[in-house]
């Protein structure tokens, strides 16, 4: 299987790399810059989980190469357009996409462009970023890539790529149940994300002050109501779930957004949090504390993104 990675950032670089360690034909589509460090230093993989390093393969968007099999869409929301005219010379007929975003509102965009039969439901859990040297840098003891189709089920193709994924040091997993999956973690980033930019703080320190486990589950409640009243289909008691997860996490965890703000870089607000509010408008439904949030990723924009 021929496989195109997007990107080799923290995501991208990271699973992408897992696959070439294991011995798959993965190519990394990167801007020029990007390709410069990666063929002067190759790219190296710190982990928890085991150390590697490597020389991938690269090319830049337009270069001439045959269609992939599959595609990892591993971007940040504010490049997804983007990032969609990039690999449009690199899908053929039975090339297969898998997103890895946050979030859902990228997944109607992939499908108006490509069509809905070319997308897979997909997502990741994993911490990881670059480092000042473009190394990739994972610290979670979890590092999982989920993904399978929309309708529910299997099939050929998900097994296919179930068989490339097999044998390798990160966790890749078909879902029979991939859009409940994307619900499910929409809602535990969408809490992680907002109360540690909220508090400028990983999620230790925010449990262990007064009122830090109401104020979580205000939160996942708040946002399991918008997503409910969208018509997703989340478990029923996923409110309890995800309060009892958040509160056994490592107290050093941080969203991946609030990292971004420590680099005074841009977010994914509007694509997260930006979204539920939009459709908690639409279901008349007051979310007092996420709007909050909102409003205060918002004035970060204002005051550091001009």
């Amino acid at each position: 299987m021929r496989i195109l990675v997007l990107g080799a950032g923290a995501v991208g670089g990271y699973f992408g790399g897992r696959l070439v360690e294991k011995g798959e034909d993965v190519t990394f589509l990167v801007r020029e810059r990007r390709q410069k460090q990666l063929t002067e230093h190759g790219l190296a993989i710190d982990s928890l989980h085991g150390d590697y390093f490597f020389q991938p393969k690269t090319i830049l968007a337009g270069e001439k190469v045959e269609p992939y099999d599959l595609i990892l869409f591993a971007t940040k929301s504010y490049h997804v357009q983007s990032a969609m005219d990039s690999i449009k010379p690199y899908i053929g007929e039975k090339t297969v996409i898998l997103p890895l975003l946050n979030g859902f509102k990228h997944f109607d965009l992939l499908k108006e462009t490509f069509g809905a039969e070319k997308i897979l439901g997909g997502l990741c859990f994993v911490e990881s970023t670059l480092n000042d040297r473009g190394e990739v840098i994972q610290t979670s003891q979890i590092h999982q890539l989920s993904f399978g189709e929309f309708n529910g089920g299997t099939s050929a193709r998900v097994e296919a790529i179930e068989e490339a994924f097999s044998n390798t040091k990160a966790t890749f997993k078909l879902s029979e149940n991939i859009l409940q999956d994307i619900w499910h973690k929409y809602l535990f980033i969408t809490t992680l994300s907002g109360s540690t930019t909220l508090m400028r703080s990983a999620i230790g320190p925010i449990r262990q002050a007064p009122h830090g486990k109401e104020i979580l589950a205000q939160l996942i409640n708040e946002t399991a109501s918008i997503i409910r009243a969208s018509g997703a289909q989340i478990a029923e008691d996923i409110e309890r779930k995800q309060l009892e997860t958040i509160m056994k996490q490592a107290e050093t965890l941080k969203a991946s957004m609030l990292r971004d703000i420590e680099k005074s870089a841009p977010i994914e607000v509007d694509h997260i949090q930006g979204y539920l509010l939009q459709l908690a408008d639409q279901h008349n439904i007051q979310a007092p504390l996420l709007t909050l949030i909102y409003h205060n990723l918002k004035v970060y924009e204002l005051n550091n993104l001009r």
